[in-house]
């Protein structure tokens, strides 16, 4: 399995704990938080490869054995802790056995890494747990928890972590590494659909992408003129690639907050009116943000039973002119 090209957002990340490393004073635990898709977990990855390296004076050289095992997440004294199938949280089963783990002699005389990612799906019996190991860790020990809300987890954890923080790319870098990983194709288009998230678009074919959420864009700006049925429109999008679909609703929702604010549509002072001062423009910022929460509330549930096509329909109901007119809902 070869390693992905090193993404160039992240040089300074990497560079700066490549310092710490060899003045030997790495952390023994660090907090990646991360914008969504940015690249938190290869980070993890590279930091594990950093303290496994067999080649410590060109760690991670990403040739031994010890780096390919880690990028094949095989390597014997790695554990990465994921949410457990059909579930959205890290258990605190998982936690003690991760903790009883990395109390072993490591397989290398090195060191132990454990990865939790994302961390911020530790309920709060496993984050208790968690805190155990990160207040008394045994030595030649790393924690690496990838967090994209990291505000989630107890002050306590966070408190105990050195964060790195990495933001998202700017898009000609997200586009330059999605082709020299996956090679040419319409990333544009894909990040268009996905936002600024080069990591998740890897995982995916972009002419799909770019598909889907033309259509999702051609469905919304008609839901907003009045010219599609609510009804209709949220029974198709429960139906097929509603997570894709969710993600380009939220960035649709995000691009006019942004243009409104630029152009100077949304009101500066308090008025009477509930609405944007410039005519053509749709729904006032409350309404605007509301319906990014809703979105997001909808995405965060997607693996839970419920009735999607009758929550989208109320979300996209929202979006008709009717729900817009003076005294309207």
């Amino acid at each position: 399995m070869s390693a992905p090209a090193t993404p160039a957002w992240l040089a300074p990340e990497t560079t700066a704990l490549s310092a710490v490393f060899k003045r030997g004073r790495f952390p023994h635990a660090l907090l990646i938080h991360e914008a969504p898709g940015a690249g938190g977990d290869w980070l993890a990855a590279w930091a594990a490869q950093l303290v496994l390296c067999q080649n410590p004076s060109q760690a991670p050289c990403g040739v031994c054995i010890g780096c390919r095992r880690v990028q094949a997440l095989q390597h014997p004294d790695l554990a990465w802790l994921r949410p457990l199938e059909e579930s959205r949280q890290i258990r605190i089963e998982q936690v003690r056995e991760l903790s009883a783990e990395l109390a072993l002699t490591s397989h290398g005389g090195g060191y132990k890494v454990g990865v939790l990612a994302p961390a911020d799906a530790l309920n709060r019996f496993a984050a208790n747990a968690l805190l155990k190991t990160l207040e008394e860790p045994p030595a030649r020990t790393l924690l690496i928890l990838v967090a994209t809300h990291p505000s989630r987890l107890p002050p306590t954890i966070l408190s105990r972590c050195q964060r790195v923080r990495v933001r998202a790319p700017p898009r000609d870098e997200g586009v330059a590494w999605l082709t020299a990983t996956r090679g040419a194709g319409d990333w544009n288009a894909a990040l268009d659909v996905l936002g600024e998230a080069p990591l998740i678009a890897a995982q995916a074919d972009p002419g799909e992408l770019a598909e889907v959420g033309a259509d999702a864009r051609r469905t919304l700006e008609s839901l907003a003129g009045g010219g599609a049925d609510p009804v209709a429109a949220a029974e198709r999008w429960a139906r097929a690639e509603l997570p894709v679909r969710l993600l380009c609703f939220e960035n649709w929702l995000t691009e006019r907050i942004r243009r409104a604010e630029r152009d100077g549509a949304f009101l500066t002072e308090v008025r009477a009116g509930p609405y944007l001062s410039a005519a053509p423009t749709f729904l006032n910022i409350r309404h605007l943000f509301g319906l990014v929460d809703e979105v997001r509330d909808l995405r965060a549930t997607l693996d839970v039973p419920l009735n999607r096509g009758l929550a989208l329909e109320g979300i996209f109901r929202r979006l008709a002119p009717a729900a817009r007119a003076p005294g309207g809902g």
